[in-house]
Parts: C-alpha cells; structure tokens; sequence
C-alpha cells in the first residue's frame, strides 16, 4: 500500500507553522546515539542557545523530551508539593490548563479570572499573592488562545517577594517576541518549538533558577513524575551524563539549526518582522470587516484574534475556514472556549511572519467574500 500523499499547507494557525527549509534537511542527517560525544556537543549547543534566547543564565536550561504542555506539567510538578497553595492566572485556555495540571499535583489553586482578550489585573494577582502567601504563582506570557500578552515584571516581583516561585508560559512567545526571565524574576519557564522557532513539534524548551533547583532537592516528597523530574534530568543534561531516556535526535537536530536560524537573524529584526506583518494583515482584514479581539498595547503580532464580520458569521465561520484549507491551502484557527464561532486566531509565528503570507491568505479571502 502506497503511502498517502501530503498535502502542502500554508500553516497560518495558532501552530505549528511552517519549518524553515534548512530545519527539514537537519532532521534528514543521520542519527547518532544519544551518548554519542557529537550528539552531546549538538545538545550543548541548543543549551547555550536557549539560554541567550530566553535571557537567562541557569545552567538547567534544556529541551525537554516532549511538547509544551509537558514543558508546562514539568514546572509544576517539580515545583509543587501536595497541599501547596498556587496562584493561577487565567486569560484563557493555557491559564485554565495551568490550574488542572497544578490541581492534579495536589496543589490549593487560586484562580485570578479576567475576560478573555484582556490583560490579568496585576492588583488582582498581587492582592491574592498577599491573601494566599503561594508556592507557586503562575500565568502565561503569550495566551494562543486569545492573542494577549501579559505583562511579566510587576506581578513576577510581587510573588518573588512574598517567597513564591515564579512559572511562565513562553510557548508562543519564544522567538518571536524578547523575553529576559532573569531580569524579570522567572523562576521556571516552558516553551515549545513548533511555533515562532519554525521546528517541528515534539520538544518543550524550558529552563528553571538556581532556587527552583535547590527547591525540588529539598523537597518532602517525590517529584509526582518520574520522567519529569527534573534532579533526574539533571544527571543527562548536566555534566555527568547519566543515561535517563533516549533523546530525540532529529528533533534535536532540527531545534539546533532552527536556533541558528533565530540568531542570525537577530531579536530585533526577528521582532520587528512579526509585528509589521502583523500590522500588514490587522490592515487587510479591516478593509474585509474583520476587527481586532485585543487592545493595540497588548496583542501579539504573532498570534493575531480578529472578530467575524457578520457575513462569515451567519455563513458559519467553520465553513469559511474548511474553504480556505481545501481550495486555497491555507489554514487558520478557530477560537476556543467563550469565543469559539466568534472569532479567528491567525498565526504569523517563526518563518511565516512575511507578507507574502499575509498577501496570500488576503488574496484568498477576497476571493471568497467579494
């Protein structure tokens, strides 16, 4: 039986994206054993370049075998003893999840609600950081599920300083905006690669402080996952080298060159470039009827919510959607939760932040709606 055929997407979703050329052939190398020094030099590598993309020093600092919702199950169960009390902040989907995971890991969770397609209230986060004097305090950088990003540094302070451990949700974030975590106070953060890194899907990039690690040594209680446990990681990505499980090589491979790719480009010319396109398309939706979901200070030009004109609504937005992917090739997401049916979420992340992304998907939808 002949293998089915693939078809050729343009990826303008809320991920994956579209991989750079260069990624696709470094998965094709051959593979070498995890042990292997040259597949250790590569993972230093990756190491290093992780570190200078997330702005931090620590020494753990990997890409851990497994997506971004592993990345994120990872931060909370390292940090997270049963009865820990944690401060969650929910803007969406990724927030909601965060509580589920952090509940799952025994912890007393503390919701701080917002509506979606808005900024948490950092008094609402501080004053139930005061109220609950948490372990952990948790919120998502770049909430894909509404196109918000959140302020970091008032509420990152305010939890450091009452002792808490602070873990940040950077999965679409990660290359396509700066991030410092050092400066900012993050104790743990989690990414993945499938979105503004332009690499597959299948690794969680994450990175945890000097205290988080003396934090999870001194715990009273196992780390609740043995494959994520991250004393254990230690042994495979530190200097010793103990065999914990195999790593992906080719994904690994692909995350290297995709890192290349991030610095030779630069952080302020990759920054710049999502957020012109960003603007590019805003424009052409507006003249279409689409509107925004988010307030000019606090949308990612990555992730991109727009309202329906009431057209597509009526059509059925999913409809609409299913055209653009069968005669046009293009995909792009609905929404999620509240405002599944009432909004799109565009993805322009990692390689497909340009405008003859932008011009193709407008062209389409012009020939649709003319």
């Amino acid at each position: 039986m002949s293998a089915p055929e693939i078809p050729d997407r343009l990826l303008l979703g809320p991920g994956p994206s579209n991989a750079h050329p260069r990624v696709l052939e470094a998965m094709a190398r051959p593979l070498l054993g995890h042990m292997d020094p040259a597949f250790l030099e590569i993972v230093e590598e990756v190491k290093a370049r992780l570190r200078r993309l997330f702005g931090t020093e620590n020494e753990m600092t990997l890409p851990l075998s497994a997506t971004g919702s592993a990345g994120m199950e990872a931060c909370f169960v390292n940090l997270l003893e049963p009865g820990d009390h944690a401060v969650i902040g929910v803007a969406g989907v990724f927030g909601e999840r965060m509580c589920e995971v952090a509940h799952r890991a025994g912890a007393n969770v503390h919701r701080v609600e917002t509506e979606w397609g808005t900024t948490l209230s950092e008094a609402a986060m501080l004053e139930a950081i005061e109220q609950h004097g948490p372990r952990v305090v948790a919120f998502v950088h770049a909430e894909t599920s509404t196109g918000v990003c959140q302020p970091v540094e008032a509420i990152a302070a305010a939890a450091r300083a009452a002792g808490a451990y602070v873990v940040l949700d950077c999965v679409t974030s990660l290359g396509g905006l700066p991030l410092a975590i050092d400066a900012w106070g993050v104790d743990a953060v989690y990414s993945g690669t499938q979105k503004c890194l332009s690499c597959p899907p299948g690794l969680s990039p994450a990175s945890f402080s000097p205290r988080a690690i003396e934090h999870v040594a001194e715990r009273h209680s196992p780390v609740q996952s043995w494959y994520l446990d991250i004393s254990l990681l230690a042994g495979y990505y530190g200097k010793t080298r103990v065999y914990h499980h195999t790593a992906p090589i080719s994904a690994i491979y692909a995350l290297a060159e995709g890192l290349r790719i991030v610095e030779e480009e630069g952080m302020p010319a990759r920054e710049k470039r999502h957020r012109e396109a960003s603007a590019h398309l805003l424009e052409g939706l507006s003249h279409l009827g689409f509107e925004p979901l988010v307030e000019a200070g606090s949308r990612l030009p990555q992730l991109n919510t727009v309202r329906l004109p009431e057209r597509v609504l009526e059509e059925g937005e999913a409809t609409l959607r299913k055209r653009l992917l069968d005669s046009y090739g293009i995909e792009v997401g609905g929404g999620l939760g509240p405002l599944a049916g009432k909004i799109w979420r565009i993805g322009l992340m990692g390689e497909n932040a340009r405008s003859e992304c932008v011009d193709r998907l407008l062209h389409a939808l012009q020939d649709e709606l003319d």
